[in-house]
């Protein structure tokens, strides 16, 4: 989580600053629809490495957005799913994708 010291002033730039990146974004999206296992979510995410993955991850947890659920079984099981906090962000990312759809449909008419 990022300290008072680290927060921006400005609230857009704070949001930048917890999911600005492309990764970030994509993961989100994904969990927005049901809770990931860490393979299947890297399978989806065409290009990334397990590192940025892994790196991304914990990123989103340890700022309070996502949580990351690990079951007793052999071999154990893990699950990353939106936490409170990061279910406020479903109208942000929703937002994100009408806009999308809307410049996608422009583009398509010119």
């Amino acid at each position: 989580m990022l300290t008072k010291e680290e927060m921006p002033a400005c609230p857009v730039a704070t949001t930048v600053a917890l999911i600005g990146s492309k990764r970030k974004l994509l993961i989100l999206r994904n969990l927005l629809a049901r809770p990931w296992r860490f393979n299947e979510m890297r399978k989806n995410l065409e290009g990334i490495s397990q590192k940025v993955l892994t790196d991304s991850l914990r990123s989103l947890e340890d700022d309070g957005i996502i949580t990351r659920t690990v079951y007793p079984e052999v071999p154990p099981r893990v699950e990353y799913a939106l936490s409170e906090l990061g279910e406020t962000m479903r109208p942000i990312i929703g937002a994100m994708e009408n806009w999308g759809l809307e410049y996608q449909a422009k583009v398509k008419e010119q």
